[in-house]
């Protein structure tokens, strides 16, 4: 019997390096994988963690069909034993609904992995659906932090180190990347409580330097 499974976290808690680690452990055991992301830091087709190790992965697409592919790899003779798939919050509902076939109909095991709300603290159709479909939740038990040290629960994103609320869903940034444009674009997990503040590592830093009083309400 093959499991449809879904590890969650905010970033920061290690899943892309947990995804890379489960390939690595089914392939040193003798089975055959196919490795998935979408929107990786690294670029297109590459799984990444931010520990520097990587591998090429299969792309992952609004039109993608994990059916068809999976159908197509087996029909020309290939083995199929496991899919690790990251960043699956991207994925759409229809695909995460294929995943759930594959496992059902052709005893594939499904690891997938991935965030559960976006920057506004709504969660991503992909893992609202992986939720209710998974034969097995799991979360991440790596805590990530806030900047203030508690653990934080909340995924923000930053432009020029100032939080935002609005605007696309996906926009690809990190905030360990050394060098970016005008405009700033990166991620930061905060705990709840400076998440409803707005307050970043950054703004932070800058009210501690300031000798007005912090306006919080």
């Amino acid at each position: 019997m093959a499991d449809l499974n879904f590890y969650s976290g905010t970033m920061d808690c290690g899943k892309s390096t947990l995804a890379l680690q489960m390939d690595h452990n089914h392939r040193a055991r003798g089975r055959v994988g196919r490795v998935f992301t979408s929107h990786d830091r690294a670029g297109t087709a590459t799984l990444s963690s931010r520990l520097g190790l990587s591998v090429p992965a299969i792309e992952v697409d609004d039109t993608f069909d994990f059916w068809q592919f999976t159908v197509g790899e087996l029909t020309h003779g290939g083995r199929i034993d496991y899919f690790v798939c990251d960043e699956a919050q991207f994925y759409t509902v229809e695909q995460i609904d294929q995943l759930a076939k594959i496992t059902d109909e052709l005893a594939i095991d499904i690891f997938a992995f991935g965030i559960l709300t976006d920057f506004r603290t709504k969660m991503f159709p992909g893992s609202l659906r992986l939720t209710e479909l998974a034969d097995r939740v799991n979360t991440l038990q790596v805590e990530a932090l806030c900047w203030c040290g508690k653990r934080a629960t909340h995924n923000a994103r930053t432009e020029d180190g100032v939080m935002v609320t609005e605007g696309e869903v996906i926009v690809v940034g990190d905030v360990d990347a050394p060098e970016r444009p005008a405009r700033q674009v990166g991620y930061e997990v905060l705990c709840r409580r400076h998440h409803r503040r707005r307050m970043t590592a950054a703004t932070a830093q800058a009210a501690a330097l300031s000798p007005d009083v912090l306006p919080f309400e």
